[in-house]
């Protein structure tokens, strides 16, 4: 195991915007909910924060419920770990009796376990599978998709969700190439991508690979879809008073997350009234000016926090019934 995945993103930034609702009194223990769990870094330090808390802990990866299991074992059963997608969230809280939580976390993008573990096809700097799924035991992988999907589908996709801007001249390379192999590992894809981007492409942002391995990521988890669903049902199971933290790791979860916690922040009464009446009233309220983003000092010890993006709010308000 290499140590990079053993460092949580903007660690005491997440500790300290939720900190004032995890440390509020009340009649019960506070519940915390890490939504994606991965290898437990985040809700290790939660839990040593926080002596009261109860933690819930979501991930969709097998693999990294049984690690982050054998990290968490100390705290007992102040820790339950439950197998689920983060949209899952109202189901699981229901399931656990649970009406509503006072802070939320998600660490959003792939974990560092599956970037580390080469045979899961996530990075590009290693020949391996194309597979990409972070829950293993469902849905179709990364080659499929590849090898299935209509040209059309595929530009859109790489332009969606890769923000790709050669996404044509990329996808007429797979098309002609398919017909003579089926796509199944990683390299070739790689070196694909590499040979039919125009060399003024080439120069700038990192390994050319990145937007269409990030592109195939998404498509083959549904994460944006999981996201749109996930953000608001996260908000509506906060406590009034509770808080929630997102953590993006690139421009299109931020747009999403930014989007949800703006709605939340604004008036709903229409325009002219004199006095805003209760149900009007925003039921959040921000926590961050925009998006924060990591110290150079963090980016230096941990690469992967680069992109990071931090965007926290409270819950201020029930809903009107």
């Amino acid at each position: 195991m290499s140590q990079t995945r053993h460092v949580p993103v903007m660690l005491q930034r997440c500790l300290d915007l939720l900190a004032p609702a995890l440390q509020a009194p009340g009649p019960q223990a506070p519940v915390v909910v890490d939504c994606t769990l991965g290898l437990g870094g985040h809700s290790e330090a939660l839990l040593a924060a926080f002596p009261s808390v109860r933690l819930i802990g979501l991930d969709r990866d097998k693999e990294a419920l049984r690690l982050s299991g054998e990290r968490l074992a100390p705290y007992g059963d102040r820790a339950t770990l439950v197998h689920a997608v983060y949209d899952e969230l109202p189901e699981v809280l229901a399931r656990l009796g649970i009406p509503k939580v006072q802070g939320v976390l998600f660490d959003l993008g792939v974990s560092s376990m599956q970037l580390d573990e080469a045979d899961r096809g996530f990075a590009y700097a290693q020949d391996a599978p194309l597979d990409m799924r972070m829950d293993q035991t469902t849905g179709i992988g990364a080659a499929e998709v590849l090898n299935t999907y209509p040209p059309g589908e595929l530009v859109r996709i790489l332009r969606a969700y890769g923000e790709e801007k050669q996404a044509k001249r990329i996808v007429s390379a797979i098309v002609r190439e398919r017909e003579k192999e089926p796509f199944s590992n990683s390299a070739r894809l790689v070196e694909l991508i590499r040979d039919s981007l125009p060399q003024a492409a080439k120069r700038t942002g990192g390994n050319p690979a990145k937007r269409t391995f990030q592109a195939l990521r998404i498509e083959v988890n549904g994460e944006l879809s999981v996201l749109e669903r996930a953000v608001p049902a996260a908000v509506q199971s906060l406590a009034v008073g509770g808080r929630i933290a997102v953590l993006s790791y690139h421009s299109l979860e931020d747009r999403l997350v930014k989007q949800v916690f703006a709605a939340g922040a604004a008036t709903t009464a229409p325009p002219g009234l004199p006095v805003v009446p209760e149900r009007y009233q925003p039921r959040l309220k921000l926590l961050t000016r925009g998006a924060e983003l990591p110290t150079e000092e963090e980016v230096a010890e941990n690469r992967r926090a680069a992109p990071a993006r931090l965007r926290g709010a409270q819950r201020i308000r029930e809903e009107e019934r």
